[in-house]
């Protein structure tokens, strides 16, 4: 079957793939039928079918058994699904291609087969050994629909223009990152949001904006890997699940591995809390990529089943595609070099105590914790020249050629990652704060007088 040889149904042909994604959110159980060689046909559930393409479909390999040893003696299958909202019913004739163990469709579905799992009391039986792919052959549909599908709350078409309208507007990265939840809660009703941008130094993400929590959580970490985030980001796919599993929820776990993780060298801060829900029933992470390269994670999460659809999943992913363009478009013009600004030179009364631990470049004010990581080096570098020679003037095109930063050699997040250290500064109300001076410029501005204690 050539690409694109499945039709809708308008003209009485069979539908699409596209008009059956419904059918697959895992509502009602698919059923699949196999024969061996001999012809003895085999009926089963399957837990999951994973739209892949317009002409593929993936369904959850489990477990060894008949249905199995079936489909790699006949490499044919065939499946019937349900359409919840409207009780329609098809059959798709399947042609099996292979099977994959380890990568972004196997890890997507890895994760929505464990919502499924917990949801159904079944956590402990259910895990997926891999993704069987297979070319749809036909699809026909068997019973016709009995109820007229319902008519979304949300037009998701008007409600992306009006988003990317807004994110438009953005004159800086803040901005943006603001801009884009603000308007996302506004236009598609969803409350809970955050965006993440990786520190490789630390294989983890770490919080630059959020919306919706009683804590910010600006600064708090997930690591590479970690649940629906971390996942998205380490295998660049949306990850998203409808009804939450222990294996993907955020807590003190998180936190305690990220400490692990830096050695123990590293202070025992107390770190940045989560600012996440505590019992959310669906999640979201949608990968934010440029020309192939991980520049941030935009995250939504519920405590309703079901909260997010695959219209939903595609409207964010346009938004996710979106920020990608507007950060490198951003970020090339901070790139620009300034000239510094005369350094002003003053004396304060008020004696501020910055202390930074070199194993994870964590940053202390007055003995609280601030910062690690990337934006951590930042501050200590700043406090530093500051200290020594008055400098309060700084460019981001002088912080990217210091080799004393250890920034990746691509250091497309260095805007996002001086965003973080601001909105931390600005939250923790010291008397030490950075704003920008112009494009590319910033400064570094000091109302006590800074004791330096280097760990």
């Amino acid at each position: 079957m050539e690409h694109g040889a499945l039709s809708d149904q308008s003209d009485g042909s069979a539908p699409t793939l596209d008009a059956l994604r419904d059918c697959f959110e895992g509502t009602v159980p698919a059923v699949l039928a196999t024969v061996d060689p001999s012809g003895m046909p085999n009926v089963s559930y399957i837990s999951q079918i994973h739209y892949v393409d317009p002409d593929r479909v993936a369904l959850s390999y489990q477990f060894f058994n008949k249905t199995r040893r079936n489909i790699l003696s006949t490499r044919t299958a065939a499946v019937e699904v349900v359409d919840p909202l409207t009780t329609a019913f098809y059959q798709l004739d399947l042609d099996f291609e292979t099977t994959q163990t380890e990568g972004p469709l196997f890890e997507s579905m890895k994760a929505r087969l464990a919502g499924i799992a917990s949801h159904t009391g079944m956590a402990g039986v259910f895990r997926l050994m891999g993704a069987d792919i297979f070319r749809v052959r036909a699809i026909r549909q068997v019973v016709t629909p009995k109820i007229a599908r319902a008519v979304s709350q949300v037009a998701a078409l008007p409600a992306l223009r009006r988003v990317l309208t807004d994110m438009a507007r953005a004159g800086t990265l803040g901005d943006l990152f603001d801009r884009t939840l603000d308007s996302i809660a506004r236009h598609l009703g969803i409350t809970n949001l955050m965006i993440l941008v990786p520190d490789d130094t630390r294989s983890a993400l770490v919080a630059v904006a959020t919306w919706g929590y009683p804590a910010s959580g600006i600064g708090s970490e997930v690591r590479l890997g970690d649940g629906v985030i971390g996942v998205a980001a380490r295998e660049k796919v949306a990850i998203r699940i409808d009804h939450m599993s222990t294996e993907y929820l955020y807590g003190s776990a998180v936190r305690d591995r990220l400490l692990a993780d830096a050695g123990p060298d590293a202070p025992e801060a107390p770190g940045i809390a989560f600012p996440g829900l505590t019992r959310p029933e669906s999640q979201i992470a949608l990968p934010i990529i440029w020309q192939g390269m991980l520049v941030g994670v935009l995250f939504a999460e519920s405590p309703m089943p079901m909260r997010f659809t695959h219209e939903e999943e595609d409207t964010l992913g346009c938004i996710a595609a979106a920020l990608a363009a507007h950060i490198s478009a951003l970020n090339a013009e901070e790139d620009a070099e300034e000239q510094h600004a005369p350094t002003r030179a003053s004396a304060f009364d008020a004696t501020l105590a910055i202390r930074h631990f070199a194993a994870d470049d964590s940053i202390f004010a007055d003995g609280e914790y601030l910062i690690k990581g990337v934006a951590g080096a930042i501050l200590w570098k700043l406090v530093r020249a500051y200290v020594a020679t008055g400098a309060s003037e700084f460019t981001n095109r002088e912080l990217r050629l210091s080799a004393d930063l250890r920034l990746p050699s691509h250091a497309e997040n260095l805007e996002a990652r001086l965003v973080l250290l601001e909105r931390r500064l600005r939250e923790k109300a010291l008397p030490i704060q950075i704003e920008k001076t112009g494009r590319g410029r910033f400064r570094l501005v000091v109302n006590a007088k800074l004791v330096l204690q280097d760990a």
